[in-house]
């Protein structure tokens, strides 16, 4: 099975994108950025989502969704992107690190893939800028779920 979380900072609001990019865009435009986490998994679903609220969220700052929809279907892009399965991600290993102390964690956890994901507002969001400033192809793999 697979479930995917994706995490929000409760307090975080719309920013500037002209400071993810390397040139200011030719309009306004703001952003708002999540991590998902993507488990393909076997076993007790109720174990992984108790896994997931204890170790990926702090309750105070960050709020979950797990039911796959944007968290802002109004933006004009959406952009995910990720590490490839070769290049090192940290934190992917802290959590299948942590994974395997468990000693009875009641589902198995057979695959794991974190991604950012990116929401942008305004007219003129161009998914190529925002791809070409943030996304390096020799360590990501990313996908435009969403383009103006």
């Amino acid at each position: 099975m697979i479930k995917t979380y994706e995490i929000a900072g409760k307090f975080e609001h719309e920013a500037n994108a002209a400071s993810l990019l390397y040139a200011p865009p030719a309009k306004p435009l703001t952003f708002r950025k999540t991590m998902r986490y993507i488990f393909d998994y076997e076993g007790d679903e109720s174990a992984l989502d108790a896994f997931v609220s204890k170790v990926l969220v702090d309750a105070i700052s960050q709020e979950e969704h797990h039911d796959g929809t944007p968290l802002w279907p109004n933006a004009n892009l959406i952009l995910d992107y990720g590490m490839k399965g070769g290049a090192l991600d940290l934190e992917k290993e802290a959590i299948l690190s942590y994974y395997r102390t468990l000693s009875q964690p009641a589902f198995t956890l057979k695959k794991l893939t974190l991604k950012t994901r990116l929401y942008v507002f305004g007219q003129g969001a161009e998914p190529s800028i925002f791809v070409r400033d943030i996304v390096n192809p020799a360590i990501h793999t990313h996908e435009v779920l969403k383009a103006a």
